[in-house]
């Protein structure tokens, strides 16, 4: 696997060049279009992004995100309403298309994290509160929290994301009263979900983030991705009792593991003229794919596939131009 990743490391996806007829969205990690049926095409890359930076790449990231990502949405038709439709490459989705709502929320299991939005920052250094919600005293890091919180985020057009209270998304009508009723009960019912698969595999899945979006109808459906190691955190489950024990952190199989390993490497969170991405060296990209790798696989059950075209970028730019409308046809 090792051999395979390095060979890789040379045509991770950046970015995509789209047709001209295509105007697209770029956001951090993915790219998409409209297509001329009105359904959306979304392309997963290969970028890394932590604390709020684009690191660089990973090598078959992009595949492993958008392939279980795809793999969650099937096993979620009867949970709630949600965008997938299929995929048509390893890194690329068909979804239907939806307005975004103008929050994120966070549901999280575990009092845990790295970062200043973490619920441990804020434990340790905001009175314990967070988006408005008072975490109980003598809570040690990495314990469970009584109940799973529900911390929302902005999700402004520029800028970093905000954590938010519940009153104050009200207060601004940023979503409805019975909208975002609607919204707590699809997160509380995928979060539920989601742990139950998990420890099925020997997994804890510890927080993650829904995004969720209006069709033209007005329906309530989730979007972007789902309990992918980029939204979420997992811990292997069989290990973390006996860490817990000794004081150690958690056996992790995500992102998270990305942030530790750049801050390890000498990057100081607190210091705001830092960029992490000249910390994200070829040894840590390796490393890094074959996590994502490995959490691929345990969650599925499914051996991961290397694609025959390790040239993704080339691979998925032929896709797009053989979708893209052609003028002759009145399109």
């Amino acid at each position: 696997m090792e051999e395979k990743i390095k060979s890789a490391l040379q045509y991770t996806i950046d970015d995509i060049s789209f047709p001209d007829n295509l105007p697209h969205h770029s956001g951090k990690v993915r790219e998409s279009f409209i297509l001329p049926n009105g359904k959306r095409l979304i392309v997963v890359t290969d970028r890394v992004s932590a604390f709020d930076y684009i690191l660089g790449t990973i090598p078959f990231k992009g595949q492993v995100l958008n392939q279980i990502a795809a793999w969650w949405f099937r096993q979620m038709d009867d949970i709630v309403p949600h965008h997938f439709i299929e995929s048509t490459d390893p890194n690329v989705s068909i979804v239907k298309n939806a307005k975004p709502l103008p929050i994120e929320i966070i549901v999280r299991g575990y009092l845990t994290g790295s970062t200043k939005t973490s619920s441990w920052y804020a434990y340790q250094h905001l009175d314990r509160k967070i988006c408005g919600i008072q975490m109980r005293e003598g809570m040690k890091k990495n314990e469970p929290f009584p109940e799973p919180l529900i911390t929302p985020t902005t999700k402004p057009e520029e800028g970093h994301d905000e954590p938010i209270s519940r009153d104050e998304i009200l207060s601004r009508g940023l979503v409805s009263p019975e909208m975002y009723e609607k919204v707590e009960e699809y997160a509380l019912k995928l979060f539920s979900f989601g742990q139950q698969i998990a420890a099925e595999r020997n997994l804890i899945l510890v927080d993650t983030k829904y995004e969720m979006g209006i069709d033209e109808e007005g329906n309530l459906m989730l979007i972007d991705e789902v309990h992918t190691p980029d939204s979420s955190r997992y811990w292997v489950a069989d290990s973390y009792s006996d860490r817990m024990s000794r004081g150690e952190e958690p056996e992790m199989l995500d992102k998270e593991f990305v942030r530790r390993m750049v801050v390890q490497k000498g990057y100081d969170v607190n210091n705001i003229n830092q960029n992490p991405a000249q910390f994200l060296c070829d040894d840590l990209r390796v490393r890094a794919a074959e996590r994502y790798i490995q959490l691929y696989e345990r969650m599925t059950g499914e051996p991961f596939s290397f694609p025959q075209d390790i040239n993704a970028r080339k691979r998925i730019e032929n896709l797009l131009f053989a979708l893209r409308p052609n003028p002759a046809m009145g399109q």
